[in-house]
């Protein structure tokens, strides 16, 4: 039984959707409304026509609240792979929901307590893994869900997961094709919108951007540039640019800018992240926002067709994958923390997924994984919040779940070769691309953080902070000590335990 229109309500909504004519068409819509009350009249006539089956006819990125007053409940939804953030807290018989932490636990009623189980698996991961966050009684609404809230109780349910299942009765050129014509399919959806006239994109030196670049109708690249020139992709980018007929600008970052930006990323995020790159990203959405009201970034490629070198590693047939990024090993946790429970392990996020995909191909497990948990719990965290904060729109369109459903069909063997990774998504880009840009090796905003935090002339701030007196709360000084001093003897490969230290650290001196 279909719910009467105007008994349905919607609460809140952040994003965007891609495919609105369609669904204008669809549901009887004028496709000419303002955009606010085109999403809000889309969202409420799909509840009304498809109940929460409303999720299979979205595209874009998108959260929202909606309440059913025939059913008397709330519904909190998240899209497929979580490109948008959205938080919730049962407070005195009222649920708070939000995109932002910290509107959540700043409510008068609400009453702050620091998560030491997220701080445990935050040192083995590096960021704020699964559906806990470092509030107790903060959870976080996990990709493809839905939760439903009575008035009493929070009911979480799931609407969609990532499924591989390859077809080997196709060509590496016919899948070429099909990539190449959904990307032109969400692309043209994307430049087909009068509201959005004047787009601008992110451009590394790596394939997923460039390519983006070529297809959208972003005006314009931006890039983040570096004086080291190990970790400088500006150079590649501008080539890109120039090979595309595109305006070009270049950000460069020094340390100092760079230091000066984390508690600001921080205080934004809602919640402590040791990956480097989101202050990079955060100045980058700074300096897009001068001119730009929307900018396009390429996040999905890699955990949709294999793009990170974990995707290659051959693992032990006991062993699970613990996403493509864990940065501390149990047992240097353990020594670290000084309240470490036995009770949390670092497979304890992973272990329902791994589960699930026993039987996969190798790759298909990983891939599984990565977008389950890593996609949504460090590279959309970083994206949503950070540019969000900037005031920036940011549009994923190689997110979107109709490219994700070529992805899932593709045999390994045309995704992962001895040369290349990404083949099939590399060939489906050459016909827009120099085969040079296609095929070239991973890339993608790297930040010289490593050389940074090894300078005195800039890590004083960051030693004061991590033997400081909440330090002393948290972690033993002993062992912090010999991890600080291995790492500036040049261990380098230490840069990103101490960084998410640090990250954690001036997060709670922030929030508490």
């Amino acid at each position: 039984m279909k719910t009467a229109i105007d008994n349905i309500e919607l609460r809140c909504f952040s994003g965007y959707i891609r495919n609105y004519k369609k669904l204008c068409a669809q549901l009887g819509l004028d496709d000419s409304l303002p955009r606010e009350k085109r999403e809000e009249a889309i969202i409420r006539s799909a509840y009304a026509e498809w109940g929460l089956g409303l999720t299979s006819h979205l595209c874009g990125a998108f959260v929202f609240a909606l309440r059913d007053g025939e059913k008397q409940k709330l519904f909190i939804v998240r899209d497929h792979v979580g490109q948008k953030h959205i938080f919730y807290s049962a407070v005195g018989g009222e649920l708070l929901c939000s995109g932002d932490i910290n509107e959540i636990v700043s409510d008068p009623r609400f009453e702050k307590r620091l998560n030491l189980r997220m701080l445990q698996q935050y040192l083995f991961y590096g960021y704020p893994i699964g559906s806990e966050t470092f509030y107790e009684g903060v959870y976080k609404l996990m990709p493809g869900h839905y939760a439903e809230w009575d008035g009493k109780e929070v009911t979480v349910h799931r609407y969609w997961k990532p499924v591989f299942e390859p077809d080997r009765s196709k060509s590496l050129e016919d899948w070429a094709a099909e990539i190449s014509a959904v990307v032109d399919e969400i692309l043209d959806e994307e430049r087909n919108d009068p509201e959005c006239p004047y787009k601008e994109s992110f451009l590394s030196g790596g394939v997923d951007s460039s390519y983006l670049l070529a297809a959208s109708d972003a005006a314009c690249a931006n890039t983040i540039g570096y004086e080291e020139s190990g970790f400088d992709e500006s150079a590649l980018a501008r080539h890109t640019a120039e090979v595309l007929g595109k305006d070009f600008r270049v950000s460069m970052i020094g340390a100092k800018d760079f230091f000066e930006r984390i508690p600001t990323v921080m205080d934004k995020l809602g919640q402590p992240l040791g990956d480097a790159s989101a202050v990079a990203f955060s100045l980058g959405c700074k300096a897009v926002r001068e001119h730009s009201r929307i900018v396009y970034s390429g996040e999905g490629i890699d955990e949709f067709f294999g793009g990170y070198n974990a995707h290659r590693r051959e693992l032990p047939s006991d062993w699970t994958y613990l996403t493509c990024s864990h940065i501390m090993s149990e047992e240097v946790v353990k020594s670290l923390m000084k309240d470490c429970s036995d009770k949390v392990r670092a497979v304890d996020p992973v272990a329902p997924y791994w589960e699930e995909v026993q039987g996969l191909e190798p790759l298909a497990q990983k891939l599984t994984v990565d977008i389950s948990l890593w996609l949504e719990g460090d590279i959309y965290l970083n994206t949503d919040r950070t540019s969000t904060a900037c005031g920036v729109e940011l549009h994923t369109p190689f997110s979107d779940q109709r490219l994700f459903d070529v992805a899932r069909r593709i045999p390994m063997e045309y995704e992962l070769t001895p040369e290349q990774n990404k083949l099939a998504f590399r060939t489906a880009a050459s016909g827009k691309l120099p085969d040079e840009v296609a095929f070239r090796k991973k890339v993608g905003f790297p930040v010289p953080i490593r050389k940074w935090l090894q300078s005195e002339k800039y890590n004083r701030p960051i030693e004061e902070k991590l033997f400081g007196e909440a330090s002393k709360r948290f972690f033993d000084q002993d062992e912090l000590r010999k991890m600080w001093t291995s790492f500036l003897g040049g261990d380098e490969f230490l840069w990103n335990r101490v960084y998410a230290v640090y990250a954690f650290l001036l997060w709670y001196d922030l929030k508490f």
